[in-house]
C-alpha cells in the first residue's frame, strides 16, 4: 500500500548531477531514499539558500534539529506528519526511520556539518588543511552513503571505507566543481596549507565576482580535481559489492563525478568564473564507462 499524501517525499527538482532514487533502485528503497535527498537537501537550503542572516540560518537549522528528534522518537509514525514542522520532509522522514530503523546519529550528523558551514562563512574562515577539509566531509557527505548502505543490508567495514571515499570525493567534486558560485558567497572550500603552496589566494574572488583568473588559483584547482579522482578510484571498487541494480546506479554516480572531473580538467582547473556541469550528450560517455567498471 503507498503511504498517505501528507508522508510521500516532495518531487525532486534541485539541478543534480547524480542520480537520486532513479528506477535502477529497487521499487521499495525509493520512498526512504527519497525522504533521506529530501531532508538533507532542505537542510542544506536552510544552511545556503536565500538572504537570511547568519543567526536565523542557525535557528531555523535548530528547529529543523528538533523536528529530527521528534521523527526519531514517533512511536506511531502515520499520526506524526501533521503534527511536525516541515511536514513534506518528516512525513516521509518519520515512516522510513520507523520501517528500516535508519541510524539517527548519521542524519544528526548532517545537520551538524551544515551548522559548521554557516558558523565558518559567518566567520570569514576557511579550511587550514586537507584534514580539516575531510573531517568536514566526514559529516556532510558520508552519512549520505552509509544511509544506503543500511538501506541495502551492506554493513562490512570494507564497504563503508569504500563508500566514505565515494562520498568524500563526490563532496570534493561539488567543491572544485563551484568555486564560481562559492567563492562570491564567502565560501572557501580550498585548504589553506594548499593554497600556500600554489600560491592561490581566495580573498579577490570572495570580495568581487569580476577578480581576475589566475594561474595559480587554475593550480590550485587541478590539483583538488588530482586528489579527488584519487578517492573515487580508491572506492570504486564498492559497485561490484552492492546488490542487483544498487551497483549499477552505483556505477553511474562514479562515472558521472568522474566526468565532471573530465570537464574540470578540460578546462585546466579555470573554473573560478566558470561552472562546468554535465549535459544530456554526457550520457552516452557516461553508461558506457559504468559497463566497463
Amino acid at each position: 500500500m503507498p503511504p498517505p499524501a501528507a508522508a510521500r517525499a516532495a518531487p525532486i527538482e534541485h539541478y543534480e548531477n547524480f542520480p537520486v532514487a532513479s528506477w535502477l533502485c529497487p521499487r521499495h528503497l525509493r520512498a526512504p531514499i527519497a525522504a533521506i535527498y529530501h531532508f538533507a537537501r532542505t537542510a542544506d537550503d536552510l544552511a545556503d539558500e536565500g538572504q537570511a542572516s547568519p543567526e536565523q540560518r542557525l535557528a531555523d537549522l535548530a528547529a529543523f534539529r528538533e523536528a529530527l528528534r521528534k521523527a526519531c522518537a514517533a512511536s506511531i509514525p502515520a499520526n506524526t506528519p501533521t503534527t511536525l514542522a516541515w511536514p513534506q520532509v518528516f512525513g516521509p522522514l518519520t515512516r522510513a526511520i520507523a520501517e528500516f530503523a535508519l541510524p539517527p546519529h548519521l542524519l544528526h550528523a548532517l545537520l551538524d556539518a551544515f551548522e559548521h558551514d554557516v558558523r565558518v562563512t559567518r566567520d570569514g574562515g576557511d579550511y587550514p588543511d586537507m584534514a580539516a577539509l575531510l573531517a568536514y566531509c566526514a559529516n556532510s557527505a558520508n552519512p549520505v552513503g552509509r544511509l544506503l548502505l543500511h538501506l541495502y543490508g551492506v554493513q562490512d567495514p570494507l564497504s563503508l571505507e569504500r563508500s566514505d571515499a565515494i562520498c568524500t570525493a563526490l563532496q570534493l567534486i561539488n567543491f572544485w566543481q563551484d568555486p564560481s558560485r562559492d567563492l562570491p558567497r564567502g565560501r572557501n572550500y580550498f585548504p589553506r596549507d594548499g593554497s600556500a603552496s600554489t600560491g592561490f589566494d581566495a580573498r579577490p574572488f570572495m570580495q568581487q565576482r569580476s577578480a581576475m583568473a589566475t594561474a595559480s588559483a587554475d593550480a590550485m584547482v587541478r590539483h583538488c580535481a588530482t586528489d579527488a579522482r584519487a578517492r573515487m578510484e580508491q572506492g570504486q571498487a564498492l559497485v561490484h559489492h552492492l546488490p542487483g541494480r544498487a551497483g549499477w546506479e552505483l556505477r553511474l554516480v562514479v562515472q558521472g563525478g568522474l566526468r565532471v572531473l573530465d570537464k574540470v580538467e578540460a578546462l585546466g582547473g579555470a573554473v573560478v568564473h566558470t561552472r562546468p556541469r554535465l549535459h544530456w550528450w554526457d550520457a552516452p560517455r557516461i553508461v558506457w564507462r559504468a559497463l566497463l567498471m
